[in-house]
């Protein structure tokens, strides 16, 4: 693995940590700033909602300048506001913080998928982009976990205060070991911004949306499915990340590896219809102590088997806007955990318990399913299309 592509996982660890952390110690937090779990959720929307506005802003403000700066100048806001996080003392305060540590997210992953591609030897920017994605999976075994284990024995905050310092590392990594690049946008803002006329790339973010949201119903919401409802003792929760973690490397790699047997899109509907089943499997499963545990490695595997395929969809959709549709691509994941986190939370606080966040999530995840085949036939329609317009000529 080249060095280019390795400082592209350290960003993805340290980003991987602060959007995936607060899951771990939701209950900590909630604890400190005395709100209620379902509240302690917002936080995790309110990270997903910058990701949302910041990934297609910096993409377009950033187009003008070489893509290893850019990732710089994203690694350092991350780092800034994400150390603010952990001085923040109320609820409004790490509302805020969170937004902001949010924002350079999808395009670090956007520009960084486009580089990651650029980077790599011919015909392995499957495997390019999964080890940028790595990183964000290997932060979910090691990063995760620690954050969860210091967050529950000593303060939450230092979760926040590791994330800050990753940030640091990645920037110095860039500007080290990346190799100099060209602008990230060689069309323009105005160029690029014609891809929202493209009905597939509305159907993409629909799909990346509502899919991977089946995820985030999930995962949100796992420390209390472990202690609440399978009865394990607070320091469960950091082995069950860590377990969840592995079962994300593992899956990421599959993921790469299911795109060299199918086209990215069936990949996706294989990811999205496996999740759900399992999900409904969780529900049933989710009080037995080992199983609950064997259930959060396997939901792993299969929820990131996702990541890679989604990409090269969107990808493959925005030809000439790349960059744009691939931090779009991010603003769509994100809206996912935003609206799974959100969705989830509602018959948890209507007293449903805590494995209806999962029954939420296999809904949305068959509902990603069906958009996918949605696209194929949109795809398939556009080719007739193009088709009988060569045979009129």
């Amino acid at each position: 693995m080249n060095k280019g592509l390795l400082t592209l996982a350290i960003g993805g660890f340290g980003i991987g940590m602060t959007e995936f952390v607060m899951m771990g110690i939701l209950p900590d937090v909630a604890l400190a700033l005395d709100v209620t779990i379902p509240e302690a959720g917002h936080f995790i929307s309110a990270y997903a909602l910058g990701v949302v506005i910041g990934a297609p802003l910096f993409s377009a403000i950033g187009g003008r300048w070489p893509s290893n700066v850019v990732l710089m100048l994203l690694m350092g806001w991350f780092a800034v506001f994400n150390t603010l996080s952990s001085f923040a003392n109320s609820y409004e305060t790490l509302l805020v913080a969170r937004f902001l540590s949010g924002m350079p997210h999808g395009a670090f992953f956007g520009i960084g998928a486009v580089v990651a591609g650029q980077i790599c030897r011919p015909g392995k920017s499957a495997q390019a982009i999964a080890i940028m994605f790595g990183g964000l999976t290997v932060a979910n075994v090691i990063g995760v976990p620690i954050g969860t284990y210091l967050g529950h024995h000593f303060h939450w905050s230092i979760a926040f205060m590791i994330t800050g310092v990753v940030g640091l590392v990645a920037l110095a990594s860039v500007k080290l070991w990346m190799p100099q690049m060209p602008k990230a946008s060689t069309a323009g803002f105005a160029e690029d911004a014609k891809l929202f006329k493209n009905p597939e790339l509305w159907a993409v973010i629909l799909l990346t949306t509502i899919g991977t949201g089946g995820l985030f119903c999930w995962y949100s919401y796992i420390a209390p499915l472990i202690t609440e409802v399978a009865g394990h003792p607070d320091y469960v929760v950091s082995y069950a990340m860590t377990l969840a973690g592995i079962g994300m490397v593992i899956g990421n790699i599959v993921g790469a590896k299911l795109v060299d047997y199918f086209t990215p899109i069936h990949s996706v509907i294989i990811s999205f219809a496996t999740m759900a089943v399992l999900l409904i499997v969780n529900v049933y499963v989710a009080h037995d102590p080992v199983l609950i545990l064997v259930m959060t490695f396997v939901i792993g595997v299969v929820a990131f088997t996702v990541g890679t395929p989604i990409q090269m969809v969107m990808i493959n959709t925005a030809k000439g806007s790349e960059i744009l549709g691939s931090s779009l691509n991010q603003s769509a994941f994100n809206m996912g955990n935003a609206s799974g986190a959100y969705f989830a939370g509602l018959p948890i606080a209507m007293g449903y318990g805590f494995t209806s966040a999962d029954v939420v999530g296999a809904a949305m995840a068959t509902a990603g399913v069906l958009i996918a085949f949605g696209i194929i036939l949109m795809r398939k329609r556009k080719k007739n299309l193009a088709s009988q317009q060569t045979i009129l000529q």
